[in-house]
């Protein structure tokens, strides 16, 4: 699963990321990027930075979307909790994230992301990020919720898939971090066919990845410090 990560890289490193995407697609100029503060422990029910293809404009488009998806049809808020993660190899099935999936892709932007391994009956959390310590794109999916009281919330989930060999030690899941060749196809509304996308959602290459131990202060949630990510 994926249930913190981090996002400390500046605006114009995103925009970098995108561009060489596809260094020749101006669709991948998404424009008024903001500022961005660093971020060391982003949690679930936070607002998270995305990059979405707006149906309206026709354009993609920089939004900052609550993590954990609440489907158009759900009750109340609540649902979203529970909805942080979506299983790559079940999101074309599941009622909650097949209308996403098909419709309503989204990258997710990060730079890296923790997981927790039990030893000695205590839960060691490490960070995992990329070696050449670059930002990076999770694949995403998004809905908008509109409350009786008419509020709108619009909300993403991040996709995950097995394992590489850095996270099998600590995990059994990785979320998945698209290969930079795959946000064309991620971002296309025409794309809806489950297996042209799942093409995109394999595991990215662990000779890319590095991992070390980090301290349990990002365990509490509202802690957002770079002591975070700091190797022990």
């Amino acid at each position: 699963m994926c249930g913190r990560f981090t996002l400390k890289q500046p605006a114009e490193a995103i925009a970098a990321l995108l561009a060489s995407a596809e260094p020749n697609n101006q669709t991948f100029d998404v424009e008024k990027l903001p500022e961005l503060s660093a971020q060391y422990n982003i949690a679930p029910t936070q607002m998270v930075a995305t990059v979405l293809h707006n149906s309206e404009s026709d354009k993609r488009e920089f939004h900052f979307l609550r993590w954990g998806l609440i489907p158009s049809w759900a009750k109340d808020i609540s649902m979203g909790a529970k909805l942080i993660n979506a299983r790559a190899e079940t999101v074309a099935e599941k009622p909650a994230f097949r209308s996403a999936f098909k419709r309503r892709r989204c990258l997710v932007l990060a730079d890296g992301f923790y997981e927790w391994q039990r030893i000695n009956g205590k839960k060691q959390p490490f960070y995992f990020r990329l070696q050449d310590g670059q930002p990076f794109c999770f694949a995403g999916l998004w809905e908008q919720w509109e409350s009786p009281e008419t509020d709108k919330i619009t909300s993403c989930t991040i996709l995950t898939t097995v394992a590489n060999e850095v996270l099998k030690p600590i995990h059994d899941r990785m979320p998945v971090v698209l290969d930079k060749k795959y946000y064309d196809l991620w971002l296309d509304p025409q794309v809806q066919k489950p297996e042209a996308l799942q093409e995109a959602l394999h595991p990215y290459p662990a000779s890319a990845m590095t991992a070390y131990p980090v301290s349990t202060l990002v365990n509490n949630p509202k802690y957002n410090n770079v002591d975070c990510i700091n190797s022990m």
